[in-house]
């Protein structure tokens, strides 16, 4: 069983998000609903991808909806899949993104899947759904590529307790919930910037509406 999360949720329009992170949404047209790889959904830049030349004070942050996955290298006799997670921070393929805060996002989430290791009395595997515990919206940290149509990535961490008690070895990079975190992630020099990928403490996680049998 792969240890990614498959789905995650982001209930609120893109002006609410907006409004919550202090940033300008635009005209993304996102009204709510449920992430699947493959699908476009509302991501927060630094709001510096479209501007040249030197860095001066930091830039509004910006909502602009791209793919969740990013096309990967070429391989010879092999479908192009989308990479919708990042394990290996200091990966070639990814290092260069890192390190230019502009290619840095956050992904704003409800609640995110994972998949228990426990079924139900059906034989059917077991969804968990996490939210933020005060109800807050979650800022995962992500990252994104300049191709065709622009995709991201979640970054991943070592699982916490709460995770790893579902049978999980990796987590998506939650943020801290304050605006000094993000602003390090979307704006700061990468060495700042790795220093948050760490897991999130079980405190903060709540399994929401309990487990859910998968439909498949």
């Amino acid at each position: 069983m792969c240890a990614v999360t498959h789905l995650y949720r982001l209930d609120l329009a893109a002006a609410d998000v907006a409004r919550q992170f202090g940033a300008s949404s635009g005209e993304d047209p996102w009204s709510g609903g449920q992430i699947a790889p493959g699908q476009f959904a509302p991501v927060i830049t630094g709001g510096r991808e479209f501007i040249a030349g030197p860095r001066g004070a930091p830039t509004k942050p910006r909502i602009t909806p791209r793919i969740w996955g990013v096309p990967p290298p070429p391989k010879a006799h092999e479908p192009a899949r989308g990479i919708t997670h990042l394990r290996n921070p200091e990966s070639p393929f990814w290092i260069g993104n890192l390190r230019n805060s502009e290619f840095r996002c956050i992904i704003p989430a409800t609640a995110f899947m994972e998949w228990g290791n426990d079924t139900d009395y059906e034989g059917r595997r077991i969804q968990h759904w996490f939210a933020h515990c005060e109800g807050s919206l979650l800022a995962i940290a992500g990252v994104w590529k300049d191709s065709e149509i622009p995709g991201f990535a979640m970054l991943t961490c070592p699982a916490n307790p709460a995770l790893r008690k579902i049978g999980r070895d990796r987590m998506p990079v939650i943020l801290p919930n304050d605006a000094e975190s993000r602003q390090r992630w979307l704006n700061h020099d990468w060495r700042d910037a790795k220093a948050l990928i760490t897991p999130c403490p079980e405190v903060y996680l709540s399994d929401v509406d309990g487990p859910h049998p998968s439909r498949s």
